[in-house]
């Protein structure tokens, strides 16, 4: 992993709780997919939350940047619905309905107008994509959450 995973959480605005192997059987129940092994990880250091901030470079332009897509929070696993948190992929389908997103989609981060998903449209194994719901982009990012985690730079690489 190019990026440090004990350096890559910030903030925790939404004080979601620390994930336990329940609330990933729950979730990988509901969302019927088995989640990436490094999400897992990355999740058990801090559920969701803020980043460091980070991008990933691209080749092709999306409606975010000509040459990066950006990762600046990664959702967390929030199974007590009486807890509400921004930042939690078990809101996945209610926001693909909203939204109109192709299903067999995982939303790890966006904002409504665009999301970066894992992908299980091909196979039980994750890409990951950019869709932006306004524009009709739906783009190839990485072929799998390890390669999208370990492309990313820090976000000052592409500071204006």
């Amino acid at each position: 992993m190019a990026i440090d995973k004990n350096e890559f959480w910030g903030d925790n605005y939404y004080n979601n709780l620390s994930l336990t192997d329940t609330m990933v059987l729950v979730a990988e129940k509901m969302l019927q997919v088995k989640l990436p092994p490094l999400f897992i990880e990355l999740l058990k250091i801090q559920n969701g939350g803020y980043t460091k901030g980070f991008a990933f470079p691209m080749n092709t332009t999306t409606t975010w940047a000509e040459n990066h897509v950006p990762l600046s929070e990664l959702f967390g696993i929030v199974t007590d619905k009486a807890r509400e948190s921004a930042h939690n992929i078990l809101e996945t389908q209610y926001l693909i309905e909203e939204w109109g997103l192709p299903e067999k989609q995982v939303l790890i981060n966006g904002d409504g107008h665009w999301w970066i998903t894992l992908d299980y449209r091909q196979s039980d194994i994750p890409s990951v994509r950019w869709i932006d719901t306004e524009c009709d982009e739906d783009i190839h990012i990485a072929n799998s959450f390890e390669d999208f985690i370990n492309g990313l730079v820090s976000e000052e690489n592409y500071a204006d």
